[in-house]
């Protein structure tokens, strides 16, 4: 069976108030539901209830940062989530950015590749019940050992967004996840990556056929995002560099309404999904046929139809 991902919880609703649609979503067809972990709510809470209230799904943190937590803490929050869905829970772990670490939780954003391979390499004999006594190369940990450790460890994913990344996730973790991309950037993506090893996404939705108010909308979240370092080296690569540079310019000098302005109606079709219900299913549908496993919707509002209708017109059973 496909996978067809939902993120939890939805944009415009509280957590409490989630609750029936979540329960939802698997007669609707999703087989998955994953947080997210920025300034709203943490990655494991959501899950945690989404365990009980729609015990047929898979769960996933896509994702929760390496540098904002301990290690050992970590684990605890992860062995957590794998005792109440065993078998279903996956640990999506990332180096996250500069502004969250060090700005939102005075961390340090060091080594960002070398600190997520050091957790991943952790993570995997903590949950595995192991006590783990080692001086990795941006921590170290001094006997530590899970009180429980899940009978089932959960399997462990990365953020990656380039190729150090995805064959660091391809040699050591059980899949990639990714962001903001097109179909044609999965084909990209996946050759770093290889067959074999699952690839993850979080695609952005808007049911809404009124394409100019949708572009206009998806440019303030673009240029939000495009303009982040990691995200702008990431496109580069992609290939978009020549045409976001404008936008990066302007959002440097200080000029945010220029900079959003200046990201071309292409580039907003490109990473939003956007039109009627059928039309944006069919476009998923592309990034599965180039290579993505795993859909993760995240409707947006400000289209046609309230998120949480948008989130039922979307279900996989319906096209």
């Amino acid at each position: 069976m496909d996978r067809w991902g939902m993120t939890i919880p939805f944009f415009d609703q509280t957590l409490s108030g989630s609750r029936e649609l979540i329960a939802a979503l698997p007669e609707l067809g999703y087989t998955d539901a994953w947080s997210a972990e920025v300034s709203g709510m943490d990655g494991f809470v959501p899950l945690a209830l989404a365990a009980q209230w729609a015990p047929e799904l898979r769960l996933g943190t896509a994702i929760v940062p390496v540098s904002t937590r301990g290690p050992g803490l970590l684990a605890m929050s992860a062995a957590t989530l794998a005792d109440l869905a065993p078998g279903r829970f996956v640990l999506g772990i990332g180096a996250s950015s500069p502004v969250i670490v060090e700005n939102w939780n005075s961390g340090e954003f060091v080594k960002p590749y070398a600190r997520t391979r050091d957790t991943l390499r952790f993570l995997r004999a903590a949950l595995a019940g192991e006590k783990v006594t080692q001086a990795y190369e941006t921590f170290e940990v001094k006997g530590f050992r899970l009180e429980n450790a899940p009978a089932v460890p959960p399997k462990i994913v990365l953020a990656a967004l380039r190729p150090g990344m995805l064959r660091l996730a391809a040699r050591e973790a059980d899949g990639a996840i990714t962001n903001w991309v097109s179909p044609s950037d999965v084909r990209k993506v996946r050759a770093e990556l290889g067959e074999g090893t699952e690839l993850i996404a979080r695609l952005f939705v808007m049911v809404g056929e009124d394409a100019a108010r949708v572009r206009e909308s998806a440019r303030r979240m673009l240029a939000a995002y495009l303009t982040v370092p990691v995200y702008a080296a990431f496109h580069d690569w992609l290939g978009r560099g020549d045409v976001l540079r404008p936008m990066q310019e302007a959002w440097a000098a200080g000029d945010r309404r220029a900079a959003v302005k200046a990201i071309p109606d292409e580039v907003v079709d490109d990473l939003i999904v956007h039109g009627d219900a059928a039309t944006c299913r069919a476009r998923i549908r592309e990034y599965v046929a180039n290579g993505l496993d795993t859909p993760v919707l995240a409707p947006l509002a400000g289209g046609d139809v309230p998120v949480d209708q948008a989130v039922r017109d979307l279900a996989p059973v319906l096209g």
